[in-house]
C-alpha cells in the first residue's frame, strides 16, 4: 500500500503521466468498483450532457440505474447522444433537458420548471464548460466563459438548493481542469477584462474560481446534507479539446484519455462513500489532490469572500436569496 502511494503522488507531482492515460491506466489498478456503483434508484442531473465527458457521465450513471437528466442547450444534439446513450446503456431512464447555462434568464427558467416536476434531485454535475476563442459577451454582458463556466453553475446549485436539500444525502460536482493550477484568483478582474484576451488563461481563471467556489459552498452547507465537491478529469480526448486545443491534442493524442476514463471520478463521487467524509476537496483519479502547486497562486480569505459577494451580486441573487435554512442558520 505504501509504494502505491507512493506511485500515485509521484505521477500527481510529474503531472503529464498522471493526468494522461497513464495515470489513469495506473491508478485505476487498485479500485475495486465501478464507477457507478451505489447510484442506482438516484436522479441525477448533468449540464453539458450531449458530447465528451458529460455524455459519459451520463451513460455510467445510466448503466448504474440511475434516472439521469441530460441538460443541453442544442436539442437535436441532445436527442441524438440520449438515443445513442440509452441504446449502448440498455436503460429508458435517461431524459432531455433544454437550457442555456450562460444565460441567466434560462437557468432561472430551468430551475423553475425542474423543481415544479421533480421533489428531489440527488447529484447535480456541472460539466458545461466553454473556451471561446475570441472574448464573447453574453446578453446578460458577462464574459461567455464566466458566464457558462462560474455565473451559471453558481446560479443554478443555489436555484437547486431547495430540492437538493428534499434529495439529501446528495451531492454536487463541479467537473474543472488542471489548468487552474496555473493560475491565481483576480478577485479585482473576474473576467481578465484587462489585457489581451488569451482563451486558455481565461478558461484556466474560471475553473480556480470553480474550485474556490466547491470549498465556500461546501463550508456554507455543511451539516445540510448537501455535499459539494470538485474534480478534474485528466487529459482526455473529447469534441473541446479537438476544437479548442488543436495542436495539444496533436501533440498528446497518444497519451489522451477517453471520455469514460475522464468522467469516471465524477461518478464515483455520486455513489461512493468516502467523499461524504471530505466536502469541499478536489479530486482526481478517486483521490484528493491540492489545490495549488505554487505558493504564488494561494488566494486570501478576502479574495475569497471578494469572489462569493460577487457572484451573488451578478447572478442577481442576494443573501437572504440563497437556501433559507441555511442562511438562518448561518446568521443564527
Amino acid at each position: 500500500m505504501a509504494m502505491t502511494s507512493l506511485l500515485d503522488r509521484g505521477l500527481d507531482f510529474a503531472i503529464v503521466p498522471g493526468f494522461s492515460r497513464v495515470g489513469y491506466s495506473v491508478r485505476s489498478r487498485r479500485w475495486s468498483s465501478q464507477p457507478q456503483s451505489g447510484v442506482a434508484g438516484s436522479t441525477v442531473l448533468v449540464t453539458g450532457g450531449g458530447g465528451g465527458i458529460g455524455a459519459a457521465a451520463c451513460e455510467l450513471f445510466a448503466r448504474g440505474g440511475a434516472n439521469v437528466h441530460m441538460l443541453v442547450r442544442n436539442r437535436e444534439r441532445g436527442e441524438k447522444a440520449r438515443a445513442e446513450i440509452s441504446k449502448r446503456s440498455g436503460s429508458d431512464g435517461l431524459k432531455l433537458e433544454i437550457c442555456d447555462v450562460s444565460s441567466l434568464a434560462s437557468v432561472r427558467e430551468f430551475a423553475a420548471r425542474f423543481a415544479a416536476e421533480h421533489d428531489e434531485v440527488h447529484t447535480l454535475v456541472h460539466n458545461a464548460g466553454v473556451m471561446p476563442p475570441e472574448r464573447t459577451t453574453t446578453d446578460d454582458g458577462f464574459e461567455l466563459a464566466f458566464a457558462t463556466n462560474v455565473l451559471g453553475p453558481f446560479l443554478l446549485t443555489a436555484l437547486m438548493l431547495p430540492t437538493l436539500r428534499a434529495g439529501s444525502p446528495s451531492r454536487v460536482i463541479n467537473v474543472t481542469s488542471g489548468g487552474m493550477y496555473a493560475q491565481k484568483l483576480r478577485p479585482d478582474d473576474l473576467q481578465l477584462e484587462r489585457g489581451d484576451y488569451d482563451p486558455t488563461n481565461v478558461y484556466a481563471h474560471t475553473k480556480r474560481c470553480e474550485v474556490i467556489l466547491t470549498e465556500l459552498w461546501a463550508e456554507r452547507l455543511r451539516g445540510s446534507g448537501v455535499g459539494v465537491h470538485s474534480m478534474h478529469p485528466g487529459w482526455a480526448d473529447t469534441p473541446g479539446v479537438q476544437t479548442s486545443l488543436p495542436r495539444f491534442r496533436s501533440v498528446m493524442r497518444p497519451l489522451l484519455r477517453n471520455a469514460e476514463q475522464g468522467a469516471d471520478t465524477i461518478v464515483w463521487l455520486a455513489g461512493a462513500s468516502e467523499p461524504a467524509r471530505q466536502p469541499g476537496r478536489f479530486w482526481h483519479d478517486r483521490a484528493p489532490r491540492s489545490t495549488h502547486r505554487v505558493p504564488w497562486t494561494r488566494e486570501s480569505a478576502a479574495d475569497r469572500a471578494q469572489l462569493w459577494a460577487e457572484c451573488v451580486r451578478m447572478s442577481g441573487m442576494s443573501e437572504a436569496d440563497l437556501d433559507p435554512a441555511v442562511t438562518a442558520a448561518e446568521h443564527s
